[in-house]
């Protein structure tokens, strides 16, 4: 197994690849598109701008290595902005592409009572019952932050939601990608649970 974790210039890497050896696996973190290309399980995590991680995406040269990944339905893990840029738009700072790999857009929470960021321990809904899901029981709490969210324009693609002034989508999961809006690296035993079901897969 080669599990790599995509550096594009986001910070937390070093966490999601402790967390990957808390449970029991070695991982590798590149932004070399070769490595990524060989890779039998990839990770994109990430925290900051849609717009942002697009860009260093694009002049690292691995837009294309990552999609054609995805594409040969190999185990995809997408933390957070590695969800948001699954979809075909992010509406932050201005619209700009993403992958396109889901069609609909990633978009702000609307203004209300709650902060916003979304920060904090929240629970899932379980939608779907899928490998990544295995001993993971639904309402389990994991860690969220965030002020953006993925919007699929067909409903098959999600795997848990999250209440939070709305029900929004927080994982996404199609053949063997999966990719959620919380921090499994953060969120303690049951975040530790979803790594080794990824690793697993």
């Amino acid at each position: 197994m080669k599990l790599v974790i995509v550096d594009y210039g986001s910070g937390n890497l070093r966490s999601v690849q402790r967390s990957f050896e808390r449970a029991g696996f070695s991982s590798s973190i590149t932004r070399d598109p070769n490595v990524v290309e060989e890779a039998t399980h990839l990770v994109v995590p990430g925290v900051g701008a849609f717009s942002d991680c697009m860009e260093n995406l694009e002049k690292l040269q691995l837009l294309e290595p990552i999609r054609s990944f995805i594409k040969a339905d190999k185990p995809y893990l997408g933390i957070c902005l590695g969800l948001q840029i699954l979809f075909s738009e992010g509406t932050e700072f201005g619209s700009k592409h993403g992958l396109g790999i889901l069609p609909g857009q990633v978009v702000r929470f609307p203004k209300n009572d709650l902060k916003v960021p979304h920060m904090g321990w929240n629970q899932i809904q379980i939608q779907k019952k899928i490998p990544l899901l295995k001993g993971i029981p639904n309402g389990a709490y994991f860690y969220f932050v965030h002020s953006y969210y993925g919007k699929p324009t067909e409903s098959d693609c999600i795997a848990t939601t999250t209440d939070y002034g709305l029900a929004f989508p927080s994982a996404v999961s199609h053949g063997r990608l999966f990719a959620c809006q919380f921090h499994p690296e953060k969120s303690q035993e049951i975040g530790r649970q979803l790594l080794e079901n990824f690793a697993n897969l």
